[in-house]
């Protein structure tokens, strides 16, 4: 081949053999079949995107008109949902630890339920339905505390100090925090119903109506029972509250009744409770705005999967996926 002169020197050009332009072009190419073979995606996703976004809106106003305009079969079936939906993927993965505290919780709150739907109701029943989910309530707080507390020192690095693996910290964190998200809002749905079957049984509330009994100043409307500490006093066990209406209750069973029950109205006459005038200690407040977080997550837990299943459904159909 002909040499050519570039700055005073003569240079002889080589003709590329054809494995030298192959491995040349062939990352060209592949890039090239790659475009060709994913035109038209970036349409689809926004499509997918778009059935997403409608559905989710469509969804959440349909949840919002059936909450409000049928509540009781809308808390049912949110309640077994909340019940069936982790089980399903928890099996389905092995969690065995997991189905271990599932299956005792069934259990044990299957008793409790069995109890409080019972009539005539036992005396005691009411106190130590509301006691066992103040406890499970106090329980998954603290566990939900702890898990978050971990995991945020993880991300700091501070479980360097304890020798801890920064995966098993996280491991460990998040398990308690969903541990104690999880049965905090499946106890006070239970509670929740608990509290209607029992309180309507003892007749000094009535979700629709006027109540079936008339309330005197020394009777809980909630469990019933006599109240023996006056609200000047200091109890040994539970003192006395009495809201802005003037009804007077035991200290655990307006605390379940509010709190765990998920009510904010006097289990007798129905007036608005003010929770911030009823728990003024800065102490119990955290308590109340906690309840209002489980309240938020059962959607997440409850229904989220149901509509990202509708969604890859509603795709399926188009043929989008």
């Amino acid at each position: 081949m002909k040499p050519m002169l570039f700055c005073g020197h003569h240079f002889d050009i080589q003709p590329l053999s054809d494995d030298t332009l192959l491995c040349i072009s062939s990352p060209w190419l592949e890039h090239a079949k790659m475009h060709a073979k994913h035109k038209g995606h970036e349409a689809m996703h926004a499509e997918m995107v778009l059935i997403l976004i409608v559905t989710l809106v469509i969804a959440q106003l349909v949840l919002v008109q059936w909450k409000q305009r049928h509540p009781k079969s809308y808390n049912l079936v949110t309640l077994f949902q909340m019940w069936v939906v982790p089980l399903y993927f928890t099996t389905k993965l092995h969690w065995w630890r997991f189905l271990v505290t599932w299956f005792i919780f069934s259990v044990v709150t299957a008793f409790i339920s069995f109890r409080a739907t019972r009539k005539p109701l036992d005396c005691t029943t009411p106190r130590f339905v509301y006691k066992w989910f103040l406890l499970l309530y106090k329980i998954s707080y603290t566990t939900g505390i702890v898990g978050y507390t971990v995991v945020m020192f993880t991300l700091f690095g501070i479980n360097l100090i304890f020798r801890v693996k920064p995966e098993e910290a996280m491991d460990f964190g998040i398990s308690l925090l969903f541990y104690g998200l999880y049965y905090g809002v499946l106890g006070r749905d239970f509670a929740e119903m608990c509290a209607d079957f029992m309180a309507s049984t003892v007749g000094y509330y009535n979700a629709s109506g006027m109540p079936t009994k008339h309330l005197s100043d020394s009777i809980c409307a909630v469990c019933g029972q006599p109240i023996l500490v006056d609200v000047s006093e200091e109890g040994i066990i539970e003192n006395t509250y009495r809201l802005s209406c003037n009804h007077v209750f035991h200290e655990f069973c307006i605390r379940g009744w509010c709190i765990v029950g998920k009510k904010q109205t006097c289990p007798y006459c129905k007036e608005k409770v003010d929770l911030k005038r009823m728990f003024s200690n800065p102490w119990e407040r955290p308590h109340v705005m906690y309840g209002q977080l489980l309240d938020w997550l059962r959607y997440l837990v409850a229904w989220q999967p149901i509509i990202i299943g509708l969604v890859q459904g509603i795709n399926y159909i188009l043929g989008l996926e």
